[in-house]
């Protein structure tokens, strides 16, 4: 099964004290990397996160967005610092006996001064965080999964499309390739001739080890062999349950590689047509084999 390194999930998981809402964004990238912005108060959550996204995640640039909300309003605990109040009203005092003011000292000049006053959240249930929080991540990986298989199948007929567009061009070269031999026997004949004087013979000895010569030279056979070796592979490689990503970028590179050699040793003005149109789709493919798993 295919599954494309792009795709989007979120997920939503709540009970009587705790919300929690976990989203997952992927796009392609050569390894696995994990990036998590969480709340400070379940920071300490980070690495089993992490460990339940690589058992569904093998590779690609994965960002996670935690968000928590207190249902209960209870884990919300006000504190005011009294000594620091104090300390604050003696200064006030001071810096207005010192500047003879006739100002009163209200509350509100007081509780406008930094640190007065703090909202802290209580102490967190570990146990009932991480259960809610296990919660909102398996939703939110079904999603980005499902998006990413949907997208693998996708991938996947478009890369079939395009192999069948290469086979049709290796077919050709195959068909073409046994007359370039023979046409450059005839074309390498009719220029001896040309220059021979009437009363000398052609020796067709010589022409036939040079044609021989030539045609050892500009032989491709072995390299249609691997490359209709090379599309087998590959189409038994796109029904393959594992993440396929880096064999794929392999296998594309022995698939350039065959082709470049028969547009190198062809001699002939046909085949490099059809040469330039397998590389092409071989480009587009390498392409899409980019953002698979």
């Amino acid at each position: 099964m295919i599954k494309s390194m792009t795709g989007y999930g979120k997920g939503e998981a709540s009970n009587d004290l705790y919300k929690l809402k976990v989203e997952i964004k992927a796009v392609n990238h050569r390894y696995s990397d994990i990036s998590i912005k969480i709340p400070r108060q379940i920071s300490y959550l980070e690495d089993k996160i992490k460990k339940d996204i690589k058992k569904e995640i093998n590779r690609g640039k994965i960002d996670v967005y935690i968000n928590l909300e207190y249902i209960s309003e209870s884990d919300i605990e006000v504190k005011v610092d009294i000594p620091l109040a104090k300390a604050y009203k003696i200064s006030l005092e001071r810096l207005k006996n010192e500047l003879n003011l006739v100002d009163e000292i209200r509350l509100n000049n007081i509780l406008s001064m930094p640190e007065i006053v703090r909202t802290d959240k209580r102490d967190l249930d570990e146990d009932l965080i991480w259960n809610v929080l296990s919660e909102a991540l398996n939703a939110a990986l079904t999603n980005i999964l499902n998006m990413r298989i949907t997208e693998g199948n996708e991938l996947k007929n478009d890369i079939l499309e395009k192999l069948h567009n290469i086979e049709v061009s290796v077919q050709a070269i195959e068909e073409r390739a046994p007359t370039v031999v023979l046409e450059y026997k005839e074309k390498l004949k009719e220029r001896i001739i040309g220059i021979l004087e009437d009363n000398i013979q052609l020796d067709e000895e010589k022409l036939l080890n040079e044609v021989a010569f030539f045609a050892d030279k500009s032989s491709i056979d072995e390299e249609l062999v691997r490359l209709d070796s090379h599309i087998k592979q590959f189409k038994s490689i796109l029904n393959e349950n594992e993440p396929i990503g880096r064999k794929l970028d392999f296998l594309i590179q022995e698939l350039n590689r065959e082709i470049n050699t028969i547009g190198s040793k062809a001699n002939d003005i046909v085949i490099p047509k059809y040469v330039v149109n397998v590389k092409s789709e071989i480009e587009k493919i390498r392409e899409q084999i980019q953002n698979i798993e």
